[in-house]
């Protein structure tokens, strides 16, 4: 059997159509992205928890729909005029909850793109109404948006989530593992997500390739680190 060798290598993280996993749940807001350009009002709210292919799949629009990205705390009302000039995906809405410069901007965003005709796509973990955002005028344009939802993945979904994270930084894991981890681990994204990262840390350490002993010491170590 071939020794998988510890080199610290850069993770490459596949955002392309082709590398986005569909499942049942997650093939309406696929399907929904694939037909941007018939978005009642021209826009869509994307929700789901974290980790859930959110970004992934607004990177594939934004290629598609030749559209910006911001992030929603980046927003300024000074940059709005020019990002109103295309298409364009605002991520991670609820972070400015308790900002309302971000959310007077975000609300001249949305109306300004949407009358020069193009479209806005934005980004949330959870549904709307649960956004805490407290500019009125911003909460009404955003719940009269059509909202679709990534939900949490099946087996056949979370194996295919382990299995391209692990590729995305170089591993391939034994056949024996990706079972394994169903059985032991929080079945979300984000635990995924986290899982992957602290046992490609742990190989880097300890110079040693990926196995299931190893994948059980990570995560004995992070329900023990859980508990205190």
């Amino acid at each position: 059997m071939a020794m998988q060798l510890g080199f610290d290598l850069p993770v490459r993280t596949a955002r392309g159509r082709n590398d986005f996993l569909v499942a049942p749940s997650n093939a309406m807001a696929v399907a929904m992205i694939e037909n941007w350009r018939n978005w009642a009002g021209g826009k869509m709210v994307l929700t789901g928890p974290e980790g859930a292919g959110k970004t992934h799949l607004t990177h594939v629009w934004a290629d598609t729909a030749q559209a910006r990205l911001i992030h929603a705390t980046d927003l300024r009302d000074d940059d709005v005029p020019k990002l109103a000039q295309s298409s364009i995906a605002v991520e991670d809405v609820p972070q400015i909850s308790g900002n309302s410069e971000a959310q007077t901007a975000l609300f001249h965003l949305h109306n300004m793109v949407l009358a020069e005709g193009y479209s806005l796509l934005l980004t949330g973990v959870g549904a709307v109404a649960h956004w805490g955002l407290s500019l009125p005028d911003l909460v009404s344009r955003l719940q009269g948006a059509l909202e679709v939802s990534i939900d949490a993945p099946d087996d056949a979904l979370l194996s295919a989530v382990l299995v391209k994270l692990l590729a995305d930084r170089q591993l391939v894991p034994p056949s024996d593992l990706i079972p394994y981890l169903l059985n032991r681990m929080d079945r979300s994204f984000i635990a995924a997500n986290r899982f992957v990262a602290a046992l490609d840390r742990e190989s880097l350490a300890r110079k040693r390739p990926i196995t299931r002993a190893l994948a059980a010491q990570v995560l004995d170590k992070a329900e023990t680190d859980a508990r205190y």
